[in-house]
């Protein structure tokens, strides 16, 4: 009978034992236990010594969840959250549609990219940004996908600076393309890709893409990127600098 038990020092080797299996499907799982274990909780779906699924609540709002259907079902059960930020097993979407009604629901392709297959494609060449940009990028990611973004505000994007790299590309002084990502060196995920729509199909998007990669891959061996699956020119960007589909996830927004 599974049994969800909530990580602590005497489950942490099984833990780290479990997502190393695959560190790329449990990229988050491995980041926020790195990196903000104290603004994260962990469950783990045990049958016996036997991981057989695994939840990540991370600043009580973003879940997310790996394993079978049984597993799911039983880790959800922890959680107690109204809004909430979710990603899970595709094949669980009638599981997870129990206990949430979606206000945007998508799915989701992890793409990857390994060391030595990048293809760096720079047209123009992006800047760091900074502080000062934060109002430009706020109104840029609301404005390309409001749906996900539309409540980003420039304070938040100031709080979140520190740590992150924000690439981005100008014109006449204001910022029409960025990316963001934030540097590990177990791996990295480009978080942010967003380009105003008057300045779509320039290449703005794979030029930012391929310097961020080119930071990325200064520390690690692997890059993420996540995409909407029916993005076909997102898809067509990242693809071009070398990224491949991984994984598909089902993706909430309550």
């Amino acid at each position: 009978m599974l049994k969800a038990r909530l990580l602590d020092e005497s489950l942490q080797k099984t833990f780290w034992n479990h997502v190393s299996r695959d560190p790329v499907d449990y990229y988050f799982f491995i980041l926020d236990v790195k990196t903000h274990l104290d603004q994260t909780k962990v469950w783990l779906a045990m049958e016996g010594e036997k991981v057989e699924g695994l939840l990540l609540v991370h600043r009580d709002y973003v879940v997310q969840l790996r394993g079978n259907r049984e597993a799911v079902e039983v880790l959800l059960d922890k959680v107690s959250l109204k809004e909430v930020e979710l990603q899970a097993p595709l094949d669980c979407e009638d599981i997870v549609l129990k206990s949430y009604v979606p206000r945007v629901r998508q799915e989701m392709v992890l793409m990857l990219l390994k060391k030595g297959e990048e293809s760096i494609q720079t047209t123009t060449t992006p800047a760091r940004l900074g502080v000062e940009d934060a109002e430009d990028i706020a109104e840029l990611m609301s404005g390309a996908d409001p749906e996900w973004w539309g409540d980003i505000t420039a304070e938040r994007i100031r709080s979140r600076m520190e740590g992150a790299l924000y690439m981005g590309i100008k014109q006449e002084g204001k910022v029409v393309s960025v990316g963001m990502v934030r540097l590990t060196d177990f791996g990295s995920n480009i978080s942010v890709i967003a380009t105003h729509e008057r300045y779509r199909n320039r290449g703005y998007a794979t030029s930012i893409v391929s310097a961020l990669v080119k930071e990325i891959l200064k520390t690690s061996e692997t890059a993420l990127i996540h995409v909407i699956r029916d993005n076909a020119p997102a898809v067509r960007a990242y693809s071009k600098v070398g990224y491949k589909p991984y994984r598909t996830y089902l993706s909430i927004r309550t």
